[in-house]
């Protein structure tokens, strides 16, 4: 009885230049097709089935990051040179917008308050002799002179003590407070936003400037999900789209939605893709790895089960049912025959995977859905007699 083997098939390339010959794995017939007996064919728990063309939801498998906005991450530094006089802030803890975080102290924010104050006492003196020399002026009385180097002179002092102004509102320096003679050598730093402290980079007594980053905090409760998606299966997907994820710190999944995705292939070979969670939870923490499912919208395609389709040497192959015989005479005769047919295929989700040249080899064929891979094993196993 003649059976399928496993073997190179030869292709033969003539041309004027004589070129060599080139080898092609591939599996194929000999001069019969593969045969089962009814007791293999029981053994092997076949099924069959038909192609499907059906609506198919495929998914696009990725990995990626819970990440912290960049509006909701936020880094302190003190604008000014000072000391660090007070904190009490650890990693982990939960802190207010507007609340006290470190009290800081330098000799120099003494000076700052006393030229302000010196200068606002300036400034409301040349303000009256401006306001003089413009009546002068209206009665002819001054020369154009005179009312222009006043006018300078306001000015510019006015000018000096708007900075210093700024400055002080920046040092949280209360101005009532300070204008009513009240200066202090100590200010506060506040927490610009709710969240928790995730670094704290100073301690008491340290010398600290505008370049150090003192604390560092994170609101968590607006975590977004940062995938990491291959170039090739960019064009399959767009904002809206629905993602399952699941952290790797969890057996559950999570759903959230494609909001951005990104313009950039980085070295990789992968775009970022941005997502917000549907369901939003101040209790993760950024930085956890994740692994998610992009979920495809749903488009009319010919599908199999995937346990349907087989490898070998890097081509997929799918069996198909030739003939089956019900009537069989003895234990040895052949009950059912089939045929390994070449297939490429393409998007896939958890249990279907769609086959692109279905129309070309299958269609109206009988399809082996269940038992598969029982067939390839006969064919690597099978010597021809």
């Amino acid at each position: 009885m003649k059976k399928y083997i496993l073997y190179l098939s030869v292709l033969l390339v003539s041309c004027s230049s004589k070129e060599e010959k080139t080898v092609v794995p591939s599996i194929a017939a000999t001069q019969s097709d593969i045969a089962l007996t009814k007791d293999q064919y029981q053994n092997a728990t076949i099924t069959t089935g038909k192609l499907e063309e059906k609506l198919f939801s495929a998914e696009v498998k990725v990995t990626g990051m819970l990440h912290v906005p960049p509006q909701n991450l936020v880094s302190i530094s003190t604008p000014f040179v000072a000391y660090v006089r007070e904190t009490e802030l650890l990693e982990g803890m939960k802190v207010k917008k507007g609340q006290k975080i470190a009290l800081i102290e330098h000799p120099d924010f003494i000076q700052v308050q006393q030229d302000y104050l010196d200068l606002k006492s300036q400034l409301e003196y040349l303000e009256l002799d401006y306001q003089r020399q413009k009546e002068l002026s209206k009665e002819n009385v001054n020369a154009t002179k005179a009312l222009q180097k006043s006018k300078s002179e306001f000015l510019s002092m006015q000018a000096k003590v708007n900075g210093l102004k700024v400055k002080l509102k920046m040092m949280h320096v209360s101005m009532s407070n300070l204008e009513n003679g009240n200066i202090v050598s100590v200010i506060p730093i506040y927490a610009p936003i709710s969240g928790y402290v995730t670094k704290v980079n100073t301690n008491i007594g340290a010398y600290v400037g505008p370049d150090d980053v003192l604390f560092e905090l994170a609101n968590t409760a607006h975590l977004h999900a940062e995938i990491q998606v291959f170039e090739s299966d960019v064009p399959k997907i767009k904002i809206g789209q629905k993602v399952k994820i699941q952290l790797l710190n969890e057996t559950g999944t999570r759903s959230a939605t494609i909001y951005l995705i990104g313009k950039e292939i980085n070295a990789e070979r992968t775009v970022q893709v941005h997502c917000h969670l549907d369901k939003e939870d101040e209790n993760l923490m950024p930085g956890v790895y994740l692994k998610a499912l992009i979920q495809l919208d749903d488009e009319l395609k010919e599908v199999l089960p995937k346990k349907a389709v087989v490898n070998f040497q890097n081509q997929s192959y799918i069996f198909v049912q030739k003939k089956k015989i019900e009537d069989v005479k003895s234990i040895d005769q052949p009950f059912a025959f089939f045929e390994a047919v070449s297939v490429k295929t393409g998007i896939e989700n958890e249990d279907k995977i769609q086959i692109l040249n279905a129309k070309k080899v299958l269609k109206d064929r009988v399809i082996v859905i269940n038992g598969a891979y029982a067939l390839l094993s006969k064919l690597k196993n099978t010597e021809e007699e």
